[in-house]
């Protein structure tokens, strides 16, 4: 069995929905690990149907307990690399810390690395969307120098006309204007706009200020297809 397909089941067996490989060479933050390693995991179907008037108690419930899974498997993926050999470094939310800097996102994003996997692409949202799960997932990826068989770069959005997301933001969030790899995510989403409104209804829905809402996943169209599936 090759590594690639190695690492792939490890991860599905321990509990990713998907992974993939990418080519970061001319993104790596971490010069010599020019291979990204990234993997998500869904959120469970029920906790999205009730995200009518997201957020809720438990999608923040499950929003916290994905991180720290997410988080334990890029370790447990950083040492299988390792062990065989490579060097690898785990973009674990613990290691990367809270302050996603300027515009509230690190370095080297995930998304960009599953965009560039194949896995997906960007929505208006500015959340990593997939045909078959909507944005209804969280992922985290692992930097490498280990040789992977490297998926199809997504350069594109795949989202068309639609704009129920942008319709569904009581923020003003999302202009609305498709993604491509040469943007920045700013170019066509405010997260500043986002930040304020989550703050305002986290503390209506949940009784405390955080920056989740979730109005924008519960609306898409692809994730309204996963979670009506039986």
């Amino acid at each position: 069995m090759s590594l690639s397909l190695k690492l792939k089941k490890f991860l599905l067996d321990n509990g990713a929905t998907e992974a993939g490989f990418a080519d970061i060479t001319n993104f790596t933050p971490k010069p010599g690990l020019n291979t990204g390693v990234v993997f998500y995991i869904t959120y469970p179907k029920e906790i999205i149907r009730n995200m009518q008037n997201a957020p809720t108690k438990e999608y923040l419930e499950e929003l916290i307990s994905l991180n720290s899974r997410l988080d334990a498997l890029g370790m447990k993926c950083e040492e299988l690399l390792m062990d065989e050999g490579y060097d690898a470094y785990a973009q674990t939310k613990k290691r990367l810390g809270t302050d996603f800097g300027e515009f509230n996102s690190f370095e080297l994003p995930h998304k960009t690395i599953a965009t560039r996997a194949g896995l997906g692409w960007i929505g208006k949202s500015a959340l990593f969307t997939t045909k078959y799960y909507g944005s209804a997932l969280r992922m985290s990826s692992v930097l490498t120098d280990a040789p992977l068989e490297l998926g199809n770069p997504i350069l594109k959005s795949r989202c068309g006309k639609c704009m129920d997301c942008r319709d569904a933001c009581p923020g003003g969030a999302i202009s609305g204007i498709e993604w491509n790899y040469k943007l920045k995510r700013n170019d066509f989403y405010d997260d500043k706009k986002c930040e304020k409104y989550a703050l305002q209804v986290s503390e209506e829905n949940l009784g405390k200020a955080d920056t989740v809402c979730g109005k924008c996943i519960y609306a898409c169209p692809h994730t309204q297809k996963y979670i009506k599936k039986l």
